[in-house]
């Protein structure tokens, strides 16, 4: 609990954790920063570079990349994944893709958080495969082109770039 300027206690910001692959993915997710404001921020990167772009406010982290050709890797990304959501227990997962996000969306599903995927711009055909993997555990499901919105899911709201 923090504390209010009148002294009123009020609920802690919530956790969020913002998980994605690197390039295009990456450069989507920083486009969403002010959206985070205010909440217990951390980010979730594939690449150490990826630190210099976030708020010193902000935590950060590194996951291992992989992709369905590394199957091997995938395991590794799979188990370091379920124990940076289990020791982060965040209130909220969002994802702009990849590998990375589908299991961390899934790992915070299994532990209560809200969760939220963006699909790729590049994806203007089809939902990605992690996307659409990602889709049965994402409370939001998000496509960043209208014309692959649906009735239901994914929705559109606009695109981050």
């Amino acid at each position: 609990m923090t504390k209010a300027p009148s002294g009123i206690s009020s609920p802690r910001p919530p956790k969020v954790l913002a998980v994605s692959s690197g390039g295009g993915h990456w450069a989507e997710l920083m486009r969403l920063q002010p959206a985070w404001e205010g909440a217990d921020l951390t980010f979730v990167a594939t690449d150490m570079g990826y630190r210099p772009d976030i708020p010193d406010t902000a935590g950060f982290c590194v996951l291992p990349d992989a992709n369905k050709t590394r199957k091997v890797h995938l395991v590794w990304l799979a188990l370091r994944a379920f124990w940076l959501v289990l020791r982060q227990r965040p209130d909220v997962v969002v994802s702009t893709g990849a590998a990375p996000g589908y299991f961390a969306i899934r790992f915070g599903k299994m532990l209560g958080a809200r969760t939220i995927w963006i699909d790729s711009i590049a994806n203007a055909e089809d939902m990605s495969l992690s996307g659409k993997l990602a889709e049965p555990y994402s409370d939001l499901w998000l496509t960043q082109w209208a014309h692959l919105a649906r009735d239901t899911r994914p929705g559109f709201v606009g695109a981050v770039l």
